[in-house]
């Protein structure tokens, strides 16, 4: 109205460009409501789980903008829902093997209560009996808290501690269990290495996985043997190396030795496969390594580096 009391001219130039402007608004309006309902099928099928869309775009711009952020909590989202598939993937797995490792000294516990009620039974069978339970029962426990510690890292629910520990009390530490054991076999054993050597990790946790490494020396050793232990320290990592003289492993089975429930040719009957699985699973969550080498009949030895830094 303004133009008009101007000139006609003016007036038609005000409308034309009013025209324009307002189609320019219907049509970028109409573009955002069509990229909005793009975006809201997207996060549609975000909800419904499936996160292999890209909808990003390499425009400026809020909606790029708006785009781009929600790219960023899909892929956030789809990592967790991998790292939740993969914790439940492991607990199933962590649930069978204990129902699959209990189900023999369940067995034979039942038979053995079972013989328990004849009336019958003369008293020497009977107290053997009652032995046997309570060795089953004893491994049982061992079995089922192993497995569980297994699961707990699995699940990386164990927080380690850090703090500096001296190398020599801890393997005085880990072989002291084990002293008896190695009397019967009559076996002898040598620590070489200097005091003031030290590592960074959860004393508890090391101290167990130590302990299954040298008991499986002390398994496959013969009797009168030799089991060693030697640790040092340099700028990069400290190491400790167990070593024994026994029945040795075979290059075949080498690679399988820390596998859960792997069971070598020369393991025992009582044996069920998980000690040097905890202690690679013990040592390998606080920065560290472990590796073997051995040759049959010679003897086996363990390498195991704690690093000072995270390579």
């Amino acid at each position: 109205m303004a133009a008009l009391l101007t000139s006609m001219v003016t007036a038609l130039i005000v409308l034309g460009v009013s025209i324009l402007l307002i189609t320019c608004t219907l049509l970028f309006t109409s573009w955002r409501y069509r990229e909005i309902g793009k975006l809201s099928g997207y996060l549609q099928q975000i909800a419904n789980g499936d996160f292999r869309l890209d909808v990003r775009d390499n425009h400026e711009g809020e909606l790029s903008l708006l785009k781009s952020n929600i790219y960023k909590v899909t892929k956030m989202l789809s990592e967790q829902g991998t790292v939740l598939h993969e914790d439940k993937t492991k607990l199933t797995n962590a649930i069978s093997d204990i129902s699959h490792q209990l189900k023999t000294p369940l067995t034979s516990m039942m038979v053995m209560a079972d013989l328990l009620r004849d009336k019958q039974l003369d008293d020497e069978k009977r107290s053997e009996f009652t032995r046997n339970l309570q060795v089953q029962l004893e491994r049982m426990e061992w079995l089922v808290s192993s497995l569980l510690k297994l699961s707990k890292i699995d699940a990386r629910t164990i927080t380690f501690k850090k703090e500096e520990i001296q190398v020599s009390s801890l393997i005085q530490t880990a072989i002291e269990p084990l002293l008896i054991p190695m009397d019967i076999k009559m076996q002898t054993y040598s620590i070489t290495g200097e005091d003031q050597v030290t590592l960074v990790g959860d004393f508890n946790w090391i101290t167990e996985a130590l302990i299954n490494i040298i008991k499986n020396c002390v398994e496959h050793t013969p009797e009168k043997g030799t089991i060693t232990i030697h640790f040092s320290e340099n700028a990069l990592f400290t190491e400790i190396i167990i070593s024994d003289n026994g029945k040795g492993i075979s290059k075949e089975e080498l690679p399988y030795i820390f596998k859960r429930f792997y069971k070598g040719k020369n393991a025992s009957d009582e044996s069920v496969g998980i000690g040097l699985a905890m202690a690679y699973s013990f040592i390998t969550s606080q920065q560290g390594d472990i590796e073997v080498t051995s040759a049959v009949g010679v003897g086996t030895t363990f390498h195991i580096k704690f690093y000072k830094q995270v390579i």
